[in-house]
């Protein structure tokens, strides 16, 4: 016997959810709530409800993919769980794996960048020409022009650096003053070569 056909409304922000899921898919950085009200031509607090609602289907632990919220926009990235398994396809090492050289010059160029090689050696002690040629061929520092003075190429960090990071912006970096006994040192040799630096 043939079942009558049920007529279902459907769910406004549930169709503008999709269309958001589209969006984050095609885009190759982070997109911001306005920038997706904008290439939606919706409300922003629709744009909201709509990214809850994908928070919600792509959670850790439930999807292979997660929406995270990271470098001042939303987009996708692969679950934890799959992380390893994306790395390989892209024969690229997994982020976590960062040596001990590449994590100090990470840490040097976020809260004194853009800075020049010469530079993150100096506040190392040591010479930062590896380090940071591996953190750039993963995409988390990045040239960000040239020293004034003597035409060095100045890193910067990246977003991708703020995505594996889970950091909104570099200001959510722990502030010096937060990080023990170290901290007066560190700041100490931080200054000494940003005063160098010409503005």
């Amino acid at each position: 016997m043939d079942r009558p056909l049920r007529l279902v409304a459907s769910n406004p922000v549930e169709e503008l959810a999709r269309t958001v899921e589209a969006l984050l898919v095609v885009a190759s950085m982070p997109l911001s709530e306005a920038e997706l009200a904008a290439a939606t031509g919706d409300d922003p607090e629709r744009i909201c409800d709509s990214l809850e609602l994908l928070a919600e289907r792509y959670r850790e632990g439930r999807s292979g993919i997660v929406l995270e919220h990271a470098a001042g926009g939303f987009a996708f990235r692969a679950s934890r769980a799959a992380a390893e398994a994306c790395a390989r396809l892209f024969e690229r090492p997994v982020e976590r794996g960062l040596t001990q050289a590449a994590l100090e010059t990470l840490a040097i160029v976020a809260y004194t960048g853009p800075c020049t090689r010469p530079e993150i050696a100096r506040i190392r002690g040591v010479n930062a020409d590896a380090a940071v040629a591996g953190l750039v061929e993963r995409g988390l520092l990045a040239e960000a022009g040239r020293d004034r003075e003597f035409g060095a190429v100045r890193y910067a960090t990246t977003p991708l650096f703020e995505r594996v990071f889970e950091l909104q912006s570099l200001a959510e970096l722990p502030r010096l003053d937060d990080l023990g006994a170290d901290a007066a040192a560190i700041r100490e040799r931080l200054e000494a070569i940003a005063e160098k630096r010409p503005a």
